[in-house]
This record gives structure tokens, sequence and C-alpha cells, in this order.
């Protein structure tokens, strides 16, 4: 198991990718990801460190249409949950996110799904104008959308430095996070022994 443990310094060619931390995912919201407010501290002294050193931030979020595939109301698996346009899609204001950070929308039509930020996106495409090679990873969920954007940037060629404090699990199944983790430093993800920098 590969780690690297604080202090880490952000370096040119590294990119902060912050993955669906919206409302719904707390506690108060339509899709509550257990203890999913407990990434934004940690996400908040990452993102600060990225900004100060002046590189590049990015922050996916789910921008679902009012019908979308994945809700319960068209046989999907989720209530519904981050209806573009609505205070559930929002960014907490405990994130602090400035107008520097570059937001890719998600999953924005109604008969695709789309778990990865890469999935029908054009996130690749601005992280390699961007000279980014590496990604340093938090967000919601470690299961679902965490797994599949890692996944989908290392077979890109993206290196991957995992920020276990910044991540949390849905665990529909009990387990399926600490699965997660492991099947993504199988694929190659770094793990960071410490989301507080």
């Amino acid at each position: 198991m590969t780690t690297h443990s604080s202090p880490w310094p952000p370096v040119t060619g590294d990119a902060l990718l912050i993955i669906d931390v919206q409302n719904d995912f707390l506690p108060a919201g339509q899709l509550p990801v257990p203890a999913g407010d407990m990434v934004l501290s940690p996400l908040t002294g990452w993102i600060n460190r990225f900004a100060i050193a002046g590189l590049p931030i990015f922050a996916t979020r789910d921008w679902h249409p009012p019908d979308h595939c994945s809700f319960t109301s068209r046989g999907g698996s989720w209530p519904p949950h981050c209806i573009a346009g609505t205070v559930g899609a929002a960014f907490p204001d405990g994130l602090p996110l400035s107008a520097v950070v570059q937001v890719i929308d998600k999953a924005t039509l109604p008969d695709v799904e789309a778990y990865s930020g890469f999935a029908g996106t054009d996130l690749d495409r601005r992280l390699r104008a961007a000279g980014v090679c590496r990604l340093v990873v938090g967000g919601l969920a470690t299961d679902y959308c965490v797994l599949n954007t890692v996944l989908d940037a290392l077979h890109l060629g993206y290196k991957v430095l995992l920020l276990p404090a910044a991540v949390r699990a849905v665990d529909v199944h009990p387990g399926d996070g600490d699965r997660a983790l492991a099947t993504m430093m199988a694929a190659g993800a770094v793990l960071h022994q410490e989301g507080q920098p």
C-alpha cells in the first residue's frame, strides 16, 4: 500500500478534484451520505492550499433533470436529488469555492446515468488543457461517484492521490466504502494518510 503523509505540497501539474459535495448529499439533503458533512473541513484545507499555490481546482456536481433515470420514480435506485437549479444541487455554504473553481456538470441527460465526473463531460479536455497529470481527490460518495471518477482518471493515465479523510460512503451494503477504497488502490490510486493539510 502506497501512502503519503502530511505535510505534502501540491506542485505544478497537480489539480484538486472535489466530487459532488452538494447539499442533497449532506445530512439535511434528499439523499444524505452518512457523515457527508465531515468532508467539508478537510476539503477546505485543501482548497486553501491549492488556491495559495495558484493551482487548478475542479468541482463536479450532479445536475439532474427532474425526470432523471436514476430516480425511483423512473425505476432507478435513488430518490430525486440534485435537480438542476435547486438548493439541493447547490454547493454548501461551508465549502469555500471561489470563482476560480471550474465546475463540471454531470448526469444532465434524462436517460443517461453518470457516476463518473468524466462521463459525458469535458473534464478530461479541461485537465489536459491545464497541464494536469495528478489529481488530488475528495468528495462524495466513496462507493459511487468517487470510485467511478477515480477509476476513469487512472484509466485515462492520470495519477491519483486520494484523501480518505475527505470522502464518505453511502454503504448501501456494509463495507462498500472500504471495498471501494481497496478497489481504487488496487487500480493505482495512492492513499493520503491524513486529509487535513
